[in-house]
């Protein structure tokens, strides 16, 4: 008698996964559009850095390596250079003259984002960041930096002549 109240057990338990079955089945299925059309995101996702610009459209980031320092994973990589008369960049006397962000390495924490006192770093919404080569994902400081705000121009930049290279 055991074995009967199993199988009637075991045909049951079967015929209840397959009503679930059968009843998702009948539903319509919801699916985004992607990619014709971009997908929703909350406003706190954390996608791929942005370094902002301010309205005049100079960079906000000063060179001050807190990001780099808050980072646990050691993605960030910055040298700095001063900013001159001729050569403006930023609006500090420093400005970042290299920024790699290694997405290798990085665990999209925030810390940099909230370690910043200017609030040069902010995380977009970009996401779409796979790739087999890994060199190409070590982000540039052209690629991390946001367009330019309406009516701004590029800082003007003077070419520099190093001393001593006179022809």
């Amino acid at each position: 008698m055991p074995k009967i109240n199993e199988i009637i057990g075991s045909a049951a338990a079967i015929a209840k996964g397959m009503s679930v079955t059968f009843r998702e089945m009948l539903n319509p299925s919801i699916t985004d559009l992607y990619p014709d059309a971009p997908p929703l995101f909350e406003e706190r996702y954390r996608g791929v850095h942005v370094l902002q610009r301010d309205e005049n459209g100079m960079e906000k980031c000063v060179a001050c390596f807190l990001c780099s320092a808050a980072c646990p994973s050691e993605c960030i990589y910055i040298e700095a250079a001063e900013n001159t008369d001729p050569k403006r960049i930023s609006g500090g006397e420093r400005y970042a003259s290299v920024y790699n962000i290694d997405y290798n390495r990085c665990i999209f924490c925030g810390y940099c984002v909230e370690a910043c006192p200017t609030d040069a770093i902010t995380h977009g919404h970009g996401f779409e960041i796979a790739s087999y080569n890994t060199a190409t994902l070590i982000y540039r400081k052209e690629q991390l930096l946001a367009p330019l705000p309406p009516g701004a121009q590029v800082p003007l930049v003077v070419n520099e002549e190093p001393v001593g290279a006179g022809h």
